[in-house]
């Protein structure tokens, strides 16, 4: 069985809203054989990376970048990471107050570094989340865990 790691932070409930639209849409009934474990981003280890087929990550824009906790995340991962898990499918979501491009640069340029392969478009939202928002997260959660399907 796949399994795909969701690694988030949720600090508020406009990030509640978009970590649940992406979990909803990860373990729809029509996703068959994928495992979904969530973890968040301080407590997310090169372990689990390591045992995990695809990633999907969320995050908060704070003052111009991403989480400190997904940060954090990242720079506990890297290297342990580094050759194991080049190629692996993985999409993102963040949420930010008025801007978001800081955070989303941040995230590009590490998964580059890892290898990774964004497979679904990424997911941008400012200001409080409308219903397109979370269902964009649901299709971002949805396309990721499909991904990973045999």
């Amino acid at each position: 069985m796949a399994t795909l790691l969701i690694v988030h932070h949720t600090p508020s409930p406009n990030c509640q809203a978009l970590f649940e639209a992406v979990i909803a849409g990860a373990t729809t009934e029509d996703i068959e054989g994928v495992r979904v474990v969530r973890r968040a981003a301080l407590s997310a280890t090169a372990s689990d990376v390591l045992a995990a087929d695809g990633y999907l990550l969320g995050t908060p824009a704070n003052l111009g970048y991403m989480s400190g906790a997904l940060k954090h995340f990242f720079d506990q991962v890297y290297y342990p990471c580094l050759d194991t898990t080049k190629g692996r499918p993985f999409g993102y979501y963040v949420h930010g107050g008025n801007d978001v491009t800081g955070a989303v640069r941040g995230i590009e340029t590490i998964t580059t570094g890892l290898g990774w392969r964004r497979t679904a478009d990424a997911v941008t939202v400012t200001g409080e989340p409308g219903k397109a928002d979370t269902e964009a997260c649901w299709e971002l959660g949805a396309t990721v865990a499909a991904g990973l399907m045999d």
